[in-house]
């Protein structure tokens, strides 16, 4: 059996599985990984199991072609080949916008694809340029001949992002015209035929600004959200499979974790929470880059996670309850009655804490324990981890 002693916290263990394959039923595979731990005595009511979005888009076969997004992309924005198409603040990603920009460009492939970069970061905080370059600049649009004496290297990936999107339409026979602007007026100057703002957290702001004058526009969710492989959310959330391939984000997850939910509760007798989880919301304090280039951390949950981790601060009372006199022993007994109390957010209790929606949370814990390198743990199973 598997005893946690009582002095233990909350906790969160990634569960390894086989390879899933496209066609798989996840549920089924996914429950047969819980009753083996349910066996083992892992498994507890109140867990929360977090499964990673990869092995659930996966499992769905939701796959599309570079062709496949150059046709809807050609279709929904009413491309001729001979047009010019803007596409504004896409981030710095091989991963996930190289092969997005292909298929713009195979839309217009006897026209131009102007891509408007913000500056000197993305909006995850990918560096695209030396801010040192620009501190004087952050107002004016900067083409890729002006700025050949600054430093152009992502600091972590070293890849000339600048370059790279230019060779990409390029090698589509498209005319390539990238710049850096951190103001969308010099969209209005290219004149295009057809806009995308590209931008994740910010796109509908984005398009909203841009709709006032350019009315052909669209954003990234909007590509890719009908048809045989869908999601959703389009586009979002997308990563660089193989041959030529992208994989979107699963579809319709609320009905994954609901069934899952439901199947471990009537067959293993346990009450869990589910949630799918994609990038978590973390930002790297020595590179700045903000991890989170998904549309959001959580793509869906079971309803137990609808709300926000509030309460008390710990070391705030324990320090007043000191001063006042009291033994760790009343101290301690006084945090346990308050942790069971309504927490009111501008109390004196919760002085220094800040409400945080669970599953975000839940997510991000889950994404540091699996890992982008991929540690063969699609799985991460936390438990002891209440609201407070």
């Amino acid at each position: 059996m598997f005893n946690i002693p009582q002095y233990i916290g909350p906790m969160a263990f990634g569960i390894k599985m086989g390879v899933i394959l496209p066609g798989t039923s996840i549920v089924e595979e996914i429950f047969k990984t819980l009753q083996q731990g349910n066996q083992d005595g892992l498994l507890g009511d109140g867990d929360v199991l977090c499964i990673t979005e990869s092995v659930v888009a996966r499992s769905q076969t939701n796959y599309v072609t570079v062709d496949e997004v150059s046709r809807q992309i050609k279709e929904k924005l009413s491309l001729q080949d001979t047009d010019r198409v803007s596409v504004v603040f896409p981030i710095a990603s091989r991963n996930r916008f190289s092969l997005i920009l292909k298929g713009i460009a195979l839309a217009v492939p006897r026209g131009e694809v102007a891509v408007q970069l913000s500056f000197p970061r993305d909006e995850v905080g990918n560096q695209i340029i030396s801010p040192e370059f620009c501190e004087d600049k952050m107002d004016k649009l900067l083409r890729e001949n002006e700025v050949q004496e600054a430093d152009l290297n992502h600091p972590v990936t070293k890849v000339n992002y600048l370059e790279l999107y230019r060779k990409i339409i390029e090698e589509t026979g498209a005319k390539a015209n990238v710049y850096l602007s951190n103001q969308l007026e010099h969209v209005f100057e290219m004149n295009p035929q057809g806009v995308i703002a590209a931008d994740i957290h910010t796109r509908e702001k984005t398009r909203a600004k841009l709709s006032r004058k350019i009315p052909n526009c669209i954003t990234l969710q909007d590509i890719c959200n009908q048809g045989e492989a869908w999601s959703e959310w389009g586009l979002l959330g997308s990563n660089l499979s193989s041959n030529e391939k992208l994989k979107l984000a699963p579809r319709n997850g609320e009905d994954t974790v609901n069934k899952l939910q439901q199947k471990v509760r009537e067959e293993l007798g346990k009450n869990i929470e589910v949630l799918i989880y994609g990038d978590g919301a973390y930002k790297d304090p020595s590179s700045g880059i903000y991890e989170l280039a998904d549309p959001r951390p959580v793509f869906a949950s079971t309803n137990g996670l609808g709300s926000l981790r509030e309460g008390i601060k710990y070391k705030y009372l324990a320090d007043q309850y000191h001063q006042s006199g009291k033994t760790a022993q009343e101290i301690e007994a006084i945090l346990e009655k308050k942790k069971k109390e309504a927490v009111v957010q501008d109390s004196i209790e919760a002085e220094g804490t800040t409400p945080r929606p669970l599953e975000d949370i839940l997510a991000s814990l889950a994404d540091l324990i699996s890992g982008s390198s991929d540690e063969g743990t699609p799985l991460v199973l936390v438990k002891g981890f209440n609201k407070q």
